[in-house]
């Protein structure tokens, strides 16, 4: 098992990064918030990660943080969460809030991750919240606080485009988009506006 890659960062997408180890470039798959502390091209990284292996596929999935990676294992072990599912709700909620809606079996907060229905969401509950209340994540107090700041600021900016007339999926796809294009200017008008330009393409 490949449990992580230390190298240069060669190339990097909202959904992908290669990482460039003494020549030999990996491909990983990632969640938004691993994206998000991915340092500049060609600078050192390092990534937690899982092999995958599925029929003839095998697939490197890499995380920032070793609560992303308990997650990720424990999302993939219910019976309709694949690896792809798994990354997304990672991408849609900061892993303590994800460990948090499940312990508390919020299925609402769920649901709002695109293509988390509500039978989904309650398989995610019934079969993960004995197993996420025996797992102590690592997030500190302060970047849970700053997690919440950004959430806050994010769900405004949905709430907003659905104001507008927009449906909540392609709102928060153009908020996930405008974040990441957001180059750490965070604040409501810029994503906003960043928001409406991508929903005008």
């Amino acid at each position: 098992m490949i449990a992580h890659l230390q190298g240069t960062l060669a190339s990097k997408t909202v959904e992908q990064a290669v990482i460039d180890v003494h020549g030999v470039g990996y491909a990983v798959s990632i969640p938004l918030s691993t994206y998000y502390t991915l340092p500049s091209l060609k600078a050192p990284v390092t990534l937690l990660t899982i092999l995958h292996v599925r029929e003839d596929v095998m697939r490197l999935y890499g995380f920032a943080t070793e609560d992303e990676r308990i997650l990720f294992e424990l999302l993939t072990s219910v019976s309709s969460i694949g690896p792809r599912l798994a990354l997304n709700m990672l991408s849609s909620i900061p892993a303590p809030e994800l460990h948090q809606s499940i312990a508390h079996s919020d299925v609402t907060r769920l649901q709002t991750i695109p293509g988390i229905g509500r039978k989904t969401a309650e398989r995610v509950v019934l079969e993960l919240k004995e197993k996420v209340g025996r797992v102590a994540l690592a997030a500190s107090l302060d970047a849970g606080a700053a997690t919440l700041d950004i959430d806050h600021v994010l769900g405004d900016v949905v709430s907003a485009l659905l104001n507008l007339g927009y449906k909540r999926p392609e709102a928060e796809k153009a908020v996930k988009g405008a974040r990441a294009a957001a180059n750490g200017d965070l604040a409501l008008e810029t994503l906003l506006k960043d928001a409406l330009q991508q929903l005008g393409r």
